[in-house]
């Protein structure tokens, strides 16, 4: 099966102005993403799909591949589905969304993804990494709780799963689980995704990935044993960034 990676990377974002330009270690934040699923090699082909003509510039002048798309969609996964219908890329069987301000994400979560989908076990995958209890408190980090079959149940930016008594304080701490910004698709489900309007508890957590879940899309979810790096979705978080990307490594 032919993979395609599409990185959607749109200019406006609110959080952090002009996110997929911002500098991590030197070159634009939307360059280092591309640059970490392109030395993977777990696709075929990696592309970054922008509606704007200044991330497009960026992002040729460092060699990638990158498209135009419209500048009216409500979600990076509408822009992936644009673009994986573009005549050049009709012939890709699964495609691969990985989010433009996720720079570690780690290589077992994108095979994860592809291995759920690609082996027929889902038509719709993402990744998750087992995370501490305290990530529960931030709003600005996503968690997702899973069944015992590996589908996802819920995502949300609130504390879950919620600890009703201390005593059980153990059996929260497995079921702690980090998102992942990735998602892989066969091309049925990626165009099932962007035909539903959008729900409202997508509207109400600014989580895309709850349209096709209330819906009934299954989607499978590979859990990894911990995150490599942040997420850029504010200043601080992009400070974080530099300062591990710099940070000497022992080994």
């Amino acid at each position: 099966m032919r993979t395609l990676a599409v990185i959607p990377a749109r200019l406006g974002s609110t959080r952090l102005p002009r996110k997929p330009l911002r500098l991590l270690a030197g070159l634009p934040l939307v360059v280092r993403v591309w640059q970490r699923i392109a030395d993977m090699r777990l696709v075929d082909r990696c592309v970054v799909a922008t509606d704007s003509d200044e991330v497009s510039s960026a992002v040729a002048e460092h060699g990638a591949d990158v498209v135009l798309t419209r500048s009216d969609h409500p979600s990076g996964t509408d822009r992936v589905a644009e673009t994986a219908h573009r005549a050049e890329f009709l012939d890709f069987d699964v495609v691969v969304n990985v989010q433009g301000d996720e720079p570690f994400v780690a290589e077992g979560a994108v095979a994860g993804a592809l291995g759920l989908v690609t082996s027929g076990a889902f038509p719709l995958a993402t990744a998750a990494a087992r995370a501490a209890v305290d990530i529960l408190r931030s709003p600005n980090v996503v968690k997702v709780v899973g069944a015992d079959d590996g589908r996802a149940l819920y995502f949300s930016r609130a504390g879950i799963p919620f600890m009703q008594d201390p005593a059980d304080a153990p059996l929260q701490r497995e079921r702690v689980w980090q998102h992942i910004g990735l998602y892989a698709y066969t091309r049925a489900a990626l165009d099932f995704w962007v035909s539903l309007p959008v729900h409202p508890l997508e509207r109400l957590e600014r989580l895309e990935q709850l349209r096709p879940l209330a819906a009934g899309l299954r989607m499978g979810v590979a859990v990894i044993d911990e995150v490599l790096g942040p997420g850029i979705d504010t200043e601080e978080d992009l400070i974080r960034a530099n300062a591990l990307w710099m940070a000497p490594t022992t080994g």
